[in-house]
């Protein structure tokens, strides 16, 4: 075949380096954003930080703590675990301050100030070092004698003993081998300083000790059957076991709290909902102005490296403004179309796909996926991610469509206002839904209640 030559006219879009520079900025969330413009402040002379820009990160900035949507009640645990451990007292005791002492300081201050032989505050100690950060012993006493050597002559008798010791120390319920167990010491010590009444104490101890599933489940004809306690004393049982703490050593755990810096504050001025940059979290960056005149000088007198690095400092400041222009641009329209969520809560949500924003602003739907991951909206309601206000939609008798965020707010209420000895169960709930207009199956209705973490109708009731 005789080569020829063709000429072919197409059209392409090239990444240059300053778009693919733009679009690696718009993913970032606020925190990779500043660690990137950190990084090239390190390579580029002529970047600099504005005087007084601390950037985002500085820990003398106003932060904002992440507000989820609101936590389930402590109903909704299981029955043995108190309070809800995301948002209630349990809670609260598990967030202990940064140096604050660990629970192995802990036991081992107390440890000191007992009366033991050198020999049993030794099996104390090394018991101390096997419990988890909850205060469980989850190692059997055989495999922690196994792994002793012989000529200690520490046998299972030995460090049952020390075992006894360690559960004395405070606090009560530390040492215990099973939920049980830890659960069971607790009472014994509500018990000895008469803190309950001896009868219930007997009866929550028999339910700890045997009958502990059963409580989870709400058998509570079979646990009135087991025990021969009426109902009055059942409840009273379950009250106390309701109060005790499943994880003691949770106290001592030094939990970090996560806070995140809004890249937008929504305000409502004039009876309109407005969306604003918020000023913290934007890097106010400029060029320098001397190492900018160097960079002028013609070719040859030192300036043409410096001229790239001149280049490459106003493209990222160009960047980083059209970065924050177009979170800001995604954020309004957001704001335009959720306006009855910020008015009244989850239950105005409107359905909203990616697409519909995307649209609006003549953007790629790719530019709005990028916007709304790790971008956060500060709102009287609380913090969220961008992401939160989008989501699937079911159809309603209208015609219309409710969104999955409205339909679980329902389900959360619905469930939050039932009989506790006569729970709705997923059907109910769907029923109840379809009575308000929204079309929803009972399998839909399962899924929404699992995704909220409320237990089935069989755990949720109560006596």
């Amino acid at each position: 075949m005789k080569p020829t030559l063709q000429f072919r006219l197409s059209q392409h879009l090239a990444l240059t380096p300053q778009l693919q520079q733009s679009i690696r900025l718009l993913q970032f969330s606020t925190v990779e954003l500043n660690q990137e413009i950190e990084r090239l402040l390190m390579e580029n002379p002529i970047l600099e930080r504005e005087e007084g820009e601390a950037g985002a990160t500085d820990p003398e900035r106003p932060a904002y703590a992440a507000n989820a949507p609101p936590d389930l009640p402590a109903d909704y645990a299981a029955p043995w675990r108190g309070q809800d451990e995301s948002g209630g007292e349990e809670g609260e005791r598990g967030q202990a301050a940064a140096g604050s002492p660990t629970l192995r300081d802990h036991l081992n201050s107390e440890l000191a100030l007992g009366n033991l032989s050198k020999r049993d505050r030794a099996l104390v100690a090394l018991l101390i070092d096997a419990l988890d950060e909850d205060g469980y012993l989850t190692q059997p006493l055989e495999e922690i004698a196994a792994l002793l050597p012989a000529q200690s002559e520490v046998g299972v008798e030995d460090l049952a003993i020390a075992l006894h010791h360690l559960q004395n120390l405070g606090p009560a319920g530390v040492g215990g081998r099973s939920p049980g167990e830890c659960l069971a010491l607790q009472i014994r010590a509500l018990r000895d300083e008469h803190a309950a009444p001896g009868p219930i104490c007997a009866l929550a101890l028999a339910i700890a000790e045997r009958h502990l599933e059963l409580l989870a489940n709400r058998d509570y004809a079979r646990l009135r059957q087991l025990t021969g306690a009426d109902e009055d004393a059942l409840r009273a049982a379950q009250q106390l076991i309701r109060g005790l703490n499943p994880r003691p050593g949770a106290a001592f755990a030094n939990v970090e709290t996560r806070y995140l810096v809004p890249d937008v504050i929504v305000r409502k001025q004039r009876g309109v909902w407005r969306a604003s940059l918020n000023q913290d979290a934007m890097p106010r960056l400029r060029v320098n102005r001397l190492y900018a005149q160097l960079a002028a000088r013609p070719r040859g007198s030192g300036g043409n490296a410096l001229a790239s690095q001149l280049q490459e400092a106003r493209w990222l400041i160009k960047n980083v403004q059209q970065r924050f222009e177009t979170i800001l641009r995604v954020s309004q329209a957001i704001v335009d179309r959720q306006r009855n969520f910020l008015e009244h809560g989850d239950v105005a949500m409107r359905p909203m796909v990616l697409r519909e924003i995307a649209d609006a602003l003549g953007v790629h739907e790719s530019t709005i996926s990028r916007v709304t991951t790790q971008k956060y909206m500060s709102t009287p309601r609380g913090t969220y991610e961008l992401k939160y206000f989008f989501g699937s939609h079911v159809a309603t008798e209208s015609g219309g469509a409710a969104s999955s965020t409205a339909i679980r707010a329902l389900i959360k209420q619905l469930v939050a206002a039932e009989d506790a000895s006569k729970p709705l169960s997923d059907a109910r709930l769907a029923a109840v839904l379809g009575e308000q207009g929204i079309v929803v199956a009972r399998r839909t209705v399962a899924k929404y209640r699992e995704s909220l973490q409320i237990p089935p109708v069989s755990q949720r009731k109560s006596l």
